[in-house]
């Protein structure tokens, strides 16, 4: 077995020739390919999501392509569509842009909800249809989409379906002081790309997407993963709870971040420590919950330090057990 933890440090040194400070949101990144689950970054312009997500693509060795959406591109601008060919007298297909490993959906609530609906079955079936006809999207498929919270002129809020397809939402933030200092001295003519070196290739990710499937995960660990998702169902200030795919997510990422610690096996720890990235999004508050100033994060937070964690005798059974 591949020693993953060793990997993601050597990624994370390669994307952080071009991103600055940014090791956590790096780290989370690579967690959610390495578990085949689709990004979308929230935050204000300029922070760096484009560049992260074009950086951390090259050092994994994947295939690229952005679209950059507006309200006036359609659903074959991503997909494709079927062309005449003269020379052949017949119809052929012309892929869009889905057709690649990683895909950059910039600014996706600028989309008309009709074309944010075209990315629905790439996301949670990783194929396209069009005109009846079906096609495989390369393997790993991940969206890395984003939006900017603030300008909500000509936009369109992503649908809940939509969101839930999302493994994790993250923000980059501002960067402190000092590390606006060293982006700028290393960043601040030109972001050298070209530094960044492939760790990986797409089917090494494929192979580690599977290996991170045989990490061990103990019935108690699964009853505090429901334990959570039941906690929203429960909640007074939630009108939208997470569903049963929020419990799948946090199954996976749980796992991911356990292999990425160098263990065959996930802990409660894992569940806490990918919760909120991964919950946050799923779930839709009370209007007396907003009006008295909470949000999403401070209810995960709140129901991640109430509900009883497990403790891990299986876990440390298993791992003296060398199963």
């Amino acid at each position: 077995m591949r020693d993953i933890s060793e990997i993601v440090s050597r990624i994370v040194g390669e994307a952080s020739k071009v991103i600055i400070g940014k090791e956590e949101q790096l780290k989370l990144v690579i967690l959610s390919v390495f578990c085949g689950g689709h990004i979308l970054f929230d935050d204000f312009p300029g922070v760096g999501k484009t560049t992260l997500v074009k950086a951390i693509s090259k050092a994994l060795g994947c295939s690229f392509s952005r679209v950059q959406f507006t309200p006036d591109l359609l659903p074959s601008d991503i997909v494709g569509m079927k062309v005449f060919n003269q020379q052949t007298g017949d119809f052929s297909m012309r892929h869009g842009p889905v057709m690649t490993n990683i895909l950059l959906a910039d600014e996706i609530n600028r989309a008309i909800p009709r074309t944010q609906a075209a990315l629905l079955e790439s996301m949670e079936e990783l194929q396209v249809t069009v005109e009846s006809e079906t096609y495989p999207l390369p393997a790993p498929f991940i969206v890395m989409a984003t939006q900017n919270p603030v300008e909500m002129d000509s936009t369109f809020h992503l649908p809940v379906a939509q969101m839930d397809r999302f493994l994790m939402r993250l923000t980059l933030g501002y960067p402190g002081n000092d590390e606006e200092m060293k982006m700028l001295r290393t960043v601040g003519d030109e972001i050298p790309f070209s530094s960044v070196e492939p760790i990986l290739s797409a089917e090494e990710i494929t192979g580690i997407q599977h290996q991170i499937r045989e990490v061990h995960i103990a019935d108690s660990t699964l009853q505090y993963i429901v334990a959570l998702a039941e906690a929203t169902r429960e909640s007074e200030f939630l009108l939208l709870p997470a569903g049963p795919r929020g419990s799948r997510a946090l199954f996976r990422a749980s796992k991911a971040r356990a292999a990425m610690e160098g263990r065959d096996y996930a802990t409660p720890d894992d569940v806490k420590a990918v919760a909120p990235h991964v919950l946050c999004h799923r779930i839709s508050l009370t209007s007396d919950a907003r009006i008295g100033g909470k949000t999403a994060a401070d209810i995960i937070t709140e129901i991640v330090a109430t509900v009883p964690s497990p403790g891990s005798k299986e876990e440390i059974l298993y791992a003296q057990s060398g199963q």
